[in-house]
């Protein structure tokens, strides 16, 4: 298998990954502070991610030059995780993945603007059949309201925070001096952490950890063993073998996989007039990856 598929089948196990984060995420959104959720999060998958760069190996003293770096990534990936918990207070799991599929075209943008990553015609064509199917679930198929063009304050929370995603992914490119996936990913996390501490101590020491329900911990487990530890390594592997908008166009899966975990739950599946902008993802996806 070549490199570059490698990188494909690291990005389609981190879509499926990174669904359930949404559905999950917004059954606890509202029991407990976004920065105090991520913050244990962090720290969880920290400790995964270096015990298992020390067993093996690959966790050396040059993973620890230039420490800033982890500074940046950290902090924008801290910002990601807490406005996307923030904006599930209020929006639905399912839009919420549509505003996520938006990360392509600024991916995109911030690739050539970091590593000069070119975006051929039908790139551009692709990313925006994907954001025009994006905004179709976002507005739930309701034509009226997406020609208003009334984004829910939850939307527009996370989309902010999509916005520190797509940079981050091309910054990986280009702060990366060679060190490992897992070596790199740790330092980021631990970075991460750092962060959520600083700034969200207040909201980590009003928390009652005993107190919490049940799914609090469920999303804790998931979002730090599946949707940190794991998708992180494969983020940072597929990121080293592809270039940033096709990366990130795997993100185009994310509203299917949601439905299927929102019918997984028992959840009230979404009109069928929606899953024409799904449908429309998916096409931009293909376009993506078809592209030469």
């Amino acid at each position: 298998m070549s490199e570059a598929a490698r990188g494909h089948l690291a990005m389609l196990a981190f879509s499926a990954l990174v669904a359930g984060s949404f559905s999950l995420g917004a059954l606890a959104a509202n029991q407990i502070a976004p920065a105090a959720l991520n913050a244990v999060r962090f720290f969880i998958a920290g400790c995964v991610i270096g015990t298992g760069a020390l067993a093996t190996g690959r966790l050396g003293r040059t993973t620890l030059a230039a420490p800033w770096r982890y500074a940046v990534l950290g902090g924008l990936f801290a910002t990601y995780f807490v406005l996307m918990f923030e904006g599930l207070k209020t929006a639905s799991p399912v839009s919420s993945a549509a505003v996520f599929t938006l990360t392509p075209a600024m991916s995109a943008l911030f690739g050539w603007l970091l590593l000069r990553q070119i975006v051929t015609l039908r790139m551009a064509l692709a990313l925006a059949i994907g954001a025009v199917g994006a905004l179709w679930v976002i507005f739930r198929a309701d034509l009226s309201a997406l020609l208003a063009f009334r984004i829910g304050p939850g939307e527009r929370i996370f989309l902010l925070g999509c916005t520190a995603h797509a940079l981050y992914t091309p910054l990986v490119r280009r702060l990366n001096r060679g060190e490992p996936a897992m070596a790199f990913s740790f330092g980021m996390m631990v970075a991460a952490f750092l962060v959520l501490l600083a700034f969200g101590w207040n909201d980590i020491r009003a928390t009652r950890w005993s107190s919490l329900p049940p799914i609090v911990w469920v999303t804790i487990a998931y979002t730090a063993l599946a949707a940190s530890a794991l998708t992180f390594v494969l983020l940072q592997f597929a990121t080293l073998r592809l270039p940033a908008a096709k990366v990130m166009a795997y993100t185009y899966l994310t509203p299917g996989w949601v439905i299927l975990w929102e019918i997984a739950l028992g959840h009230a599946m979404v009109p069928m007039l929606v899953l024409a902008g799904v449908a429309l993802s998916a096409l931009a996806l293909w376009m993506l990856l078809k592209d030469g």
